[in-house]
């Protein structure tokens, strides 16, 4: 359990991109062998939590600027990414029709799941580089 101490400054941003690329993997897998399908109320979902985050995450950043976090650029570059990859492929997905089963699908599929989840487990690094662990 010591690489999530707050020892390790840099573990949580890379255990966060680890387990958004297992995620990714794993969604465009289901996705390409039609276990899932995407519709376009969950593009939506995924689109307006994507939104509300940068929302969110533009006003912390601006009210935490006297917060001395080793690892905040670090953070909120992923976050960012994370954001910004999920709304881009939103948009995408919601603009273009594809068959169920076809590759590139799959991949746009997994890669949204990849940049949504990596928004959602770097704001657990950011909450928790905010509430005072990475001191």
């Amino acid at each position: 359990m010591g690489i999530f101490g707050c020892e390790n400054r840099q573990s949580c941003t890379g255990i966060a991109v680890i387990i958004s690329v297992i995620i990714g993997i794993i969604t465009a897998f289901l996705q390409i062998t039609a276990v899932i399908t995407v519709t376009p109320v969950f593009l939506w979902v995924v689109f307006g939590i994507a939104i509300g985050y940068l929302a969110v995450t533009l006003i912390s950043a601006s009210l935490v600027q006297r917060v001395c976090c080793k690892g905040l650029c670090t953070i909120l570059s992923a976050l960012l990414i994370g954001i910004l990859g999920t709304v881009l492929l939103a948009v995408v997905l919601l603009a273009i029709t594809f068959a169920a089963t076809s590759v590139i699908g799959a991949i746009i599929v997994g890669l949204l799941a990849f940049f949504f989840s990596l928004a959602v487990t770097s704001t657990a690094c950011f909450i928790k580089c905010l509430i005072g662990c990475d001191d």
